[in-house]
């Protein structure tokens, strides 16, 4: 690709919205994991006896082996999500970005 071809992309609004909507979507997501994996650190830090606790009367399973667990598949999940958006609506604008472009330099 010509330099004249990613000015074209570059002040495209369409690249302009697609730069903003994914940023806010990753600090979004990203923000999600920091608080919760910081908050269960501060967890084990400052109330580790609430961490060890059984679930169940007689239980094996600990309240915080059960967080952690909840936060690894809630992770995968978040995963999950960013990568179908992704692959969805911003490989489409991308897309439609580039169509332009190479239409504005023919």
């Amino acid at each position: 690709m010509s330099g004249e071809m990613y000015e074209s992309m570059r002040v495209n609004p369409k690249f302009q919205e697609l730069v903003e909507k994914r940023g806010r979507f990753a600090w979004t997501l990203a923000t999600i994991v920091l608080v919760l994996f910081y908050g269960f650190v501060l967890m084990v830090a400052f109330s580790p006896a609430t961490l060890g606790k059984p679930l169940s009367e007689g239980g094996m399973l600990t309240v915080g082996v059960a967080v952690e667990l909840s936060l690894f598949i809630f992770f995968w999940v978040l995963s999950f999500v960013y990568v179908k958006r992704a692959n969805g609506e911003f490989d489409n604008l991308t897309q439609e970005i580039i169509k332009q472009a190479r239409k504005d330099n023919k």
